[in-house]
């Protein structure tokens, strides 16, 4: 229930209608799906051409100066009132389009946002933007380090949020596809590590599944998530690296850790590549053989993938261990308790009944 009778109890702003299917976005969009069937929501998702010269004179402006213009969005009509009020920014630049709605605080109780990727060699850079999460309540983040610094900024509550995964529509349980593809990797990728897996794709018994052409977009954000669902839990091995491996520079060498490793667990792929320096990923993924380690630039991906091959019993230990984590730990249903907890509301009987799904499957695959 709302907070009045049929009075939705949040208010959700996406920007799925301004930034569109851009592939660093579609997580985004399914975390926000899965919320609109869990609770009581009202989605706010106005229109607008980011790239308009209102829109980008609006954000251009603002590295260089604390004015935040409207980038062209009508102010909502809605009037409340809200238990809660969520977002979901990719980068600090997506705040001047939260910041146009004007004060919403006089209609919701509680206002939170997520911001995915903030690095802390950059904050002075997004200055402007960063104060904008002043309105909120509290501010989620999906990088561990920049929490303490962010908090200290703006004064606001920061937390520590883990990426996730739809678990449900990743798992390939009950009914396990066979598993075709040898090895699947997307996204950055060494090209020392590249080249072997290509000698290797060149024998009739090996199929290697990557990235062949550059870009930003999807057709459609659902259709992206469900074909790369599909191909993850029919890949033997998955490709995993800290975010932005290849370029420490941008990140300020700060190692964190983004969907990826989430998604291969979830598909019960062997996950082969680095682990982040990181402890909150050493309790996150705290089982053996969680992340087979793969230095970046290593060319010897075929011995690994060969000793692995040499013993079934251990690669389906690790398949069944990666999938039960997820259904147990990564769901998207288990970052909106933590939201729920956070907004001091409790969930509603959707919510309870995918958990409930998703401890009846894990319990399930558990068994063999």
């Amino acid at each position: 229930m709302g907070t009045q009778s049929g009075q939705p109890r949040t208010l959700l702003f996406s920007l799925r209608n301004i930034f569109g299917p851009t592939l660093n976005r579609c997580a985004h969009y399914e975390f926000e799906d899965l919320i609109c069937e869990m609770d009581s929501v009202q989605l706010l998702a106005p229109e607008l051409d980011p790239s308009s010269r209102r829109a980008s004179f609006a954000t251009r402006l603002a590295y260089h100066a604390p004015v935040l213009l409207n980038p062209g969005l009508e102010r909502p009509s809605t009037a409340g009132p809200y238990d809660l009020f969520f977002t979901i920014c990719a980068f600090p630049h997506d705040l001047i389009m939260f910041n146009a709605l004007g004060d919403l605080r006089g209609i919701c109780k509680t206002s939170i946002c997520l911001l995915d990727e903030l690095w802390m060699r950059e904050m002075t850079k997004n200055r402007h933007f960063l104060r904008i999460l002043s309105k909120f309540d509290v501010v989620l983040l999906y990088q561990t380090r920049g929490v303490q610094a962010l908090s200290a900024q703006i004064d606001r509550k920061c937390v520590y949020l883990p990426p996730a995964v739809d678990s449900i529509l990743f798992c390939p349980y009950p009914e396990p596809p066979e598993r075709v593809i040898d090895v699947y990797s997307i996204g950055r990728r060494s090209s020392v590590t590249h080249q072997k897996l290509l000698d290797m794709a060149c024998r009739n018994d090996f199929f290697y599944l990557y990235d062949s052409i550059r870009g930003q977009q999807a057709i459609h954000w659902k259709e992206h998530r469900a074909l790369f669902a599909n191909a993850a839990k029919r890949s033997r091995y998955f490709i995993v690296n800290p975010a932005k491996i290849d370029d420490p520079g941008e990140t300020g060498y700060q190692s964190e850790f983004g969907y990826r490793y989430f998604d291969g667990a979830a598909a019960g792929a062997i996950m082969i590549g680095e682990r982040p320096d990181n402890d909150v990923f050493s309790e996150l993924f705290d089982w053996p053989d969680a992340v087979i380690r793969l230095a970046w630039d290593s060319s010897n991906i075929d011995e690994v993938i060969a000793e692995l091959d040499a013993d079934p019993d251990r690669q389906e230990e690790i398949r069944r261990t990666g999938v039960v984590q997820a259904l147990r730990r990564y769901d998207w249903l288990y970052r909106w308790e933590t939201i729920l907890d956070l907004a001091g509301l409790d969930p509603l009987p959707a919510t309870l009944q995918r958990k409930d799904r998703l401890n009846r499957l894990a319990e399930a695959v558990s068994r063999g």
